[in-house]
């Protein structure tokens, strides 16, 4: 057989084109489980179907039942009806194939607060297809008045993506969710840091906390994002190669040089099991059983003690200030010698970011293009 893409090239992103092929996999399962054959003439067997659905459409009225359906006894196209926390179940697992295990508690925590709220606002409200557009948005309000834009928006991408392996799955009719407006939010940015302040930080924890120093000298010097410097684990650190492997936002597994600047800083690592945390609360190489999101946030609880407090830093100086700072500092030195274009392509390949527009875009956002000045130029 030749293979079917039906499109699905047409998408970005393999989170995409997995929706939408395992679409195709479920009605080609359902037509073979009809007895459809791809090898021969369907034309008689499609009319009958067609015949089918007629006749049990009239049988079937003005009827409705709030029971569960034997989805074998409903045609395949129709909507199944059940119990909405049994549905939203199915559409987790089917969803937690296809995401990292952070994002899968960021589901099930979002899922959990929607259906605690309908149940405490909408008791009336039994099955799936009693859900409608009209209580998402109520819902998705309550979050607005009690948090923020940028988490409703959070919220309505979660319940969305959710509502869609149902609806892909036949067991709701459409996806509403896609047809609520997204609200405009200003997200928060963390600000770069000047450089006295940097070495100020940096004196000042050298005396006080040697590990979060170092924590943050991978932020500044490899240019991690915090959540990947608490994924390390001794093993990922190569010495010998000067290699660094960590999962990242934007690739499963990549792999960096470690810089002399960085590699004079660390400690022995060749008696340290691999296998264990790179970082803990108690130094370098440990047990550490705690969820990734627990690790980030202890260390920005610790930073927030040891430095923000101490220095009186507001709330958008932060971990990832560092990263912010130390691209805006290798650019504006790349840039010194070369075009813009040649510094941003080596900067690149330093960053990590995945396409040049990316890397545009972050330096745009943390304002680390700078004109010249045109003075000059506005001169009377």
């Amino acid at each position: 057989m030749n293979n079917i893409y039906g499109g699905a090239n047409r998408y970005n992103t393999k989170e995409d084109r997995l929706a939408i092929l395992n679409v195709y996999r479920s009605k080609l399962l359902s037509l073979l489980k009809e007895g459809f054959n791809p090898f021969e003439d369907n034309t008689k067997r499609y009319k009958e179907r067609e015949e089918g659905k007629s006749n049990k459409g009239q049988d079937i009225g003005s009827k409705t039942s709030k029971r569960p359906v034997d989805p074998e006894t409903v045609d395949g196209s129709m909507t199944v009806t059940m119990p909405y926390d049994e549905a939203f179940k199915i559409g987790l697992k089917y969803k937690e194939k296809l995401i990292s295990d952070t994002t899968r508690r960021s589901y099930e925590n979002r899922l959990k607060n929607f259906l605690v709220w309908i149940e405490k606002n909408h008791p009336e409200v039994k099955d799936i297809t009693d859900i409608d557009k009209k209580i998402v948005i109520d819902f998705l309000n309550h979050i607005l008045d009690k948090t923020s834009p940028r988490n409703r928006n959070n919220y309505r991408t979660d319940l969305s993506s959710i509502m869609q392996v149902l609806e892909d799955n036949d067991i709701i009719q459409s996806n509403y969710i896609k047809k609520i407006p997204v609200l405009k939010s200003v997200p928060q940015r963390n600000r770069t840091y000047s450089q006295e302040e940097q070495r100020t930080i940096f004196e000042h924890l050298e005396k006080t906390d040697e590990t979060l120093l170092l924590f943050i000298k991978f932020i500044s010097y490899n240019f991690l994002r915090p959540i990947e410097a608490c994924r390390l684990r001794v093993g990922d650190l190569d010495i010998k190669n000067k290699r660094i492997q960590f999962k990242a936002k934007n690739s499963p597994l990549k792999t960096k040089i470690i810089p002399d600047i960085l590699l004079q800083d660390l400690p022995d690592l060749s008696k340290m099991n691999k296998e264990h945390s790179f970082f803990t609360p108690d130094g370098i190489g440990g047990v550490w059983d705690a969820e990734l999101s627990n690790k980030r946030d202890y260390f920005s609880k610790r930073f927030k003690r040891v430095v923000k407090d101490p220095f009186n830093l507001g709330a958008d100086y932060g971990l990832y200030s560092f990263r912010h700072t130390y691209i805006t500092k290798l650019y504006r030195e790349l840039v010194k010698g070369s075009s813009p274009f040649e510094a941003k392509s080596k900067l690149m390949q330093i960053t990590g970011h995945s396409s040049m527009k990316a890397l545009e875009k972050y330096l745009r956002d943390i304002d680390a293009e700078f004109p010249d000045d045109y003075s000059e130029l506005i001169k009377s």
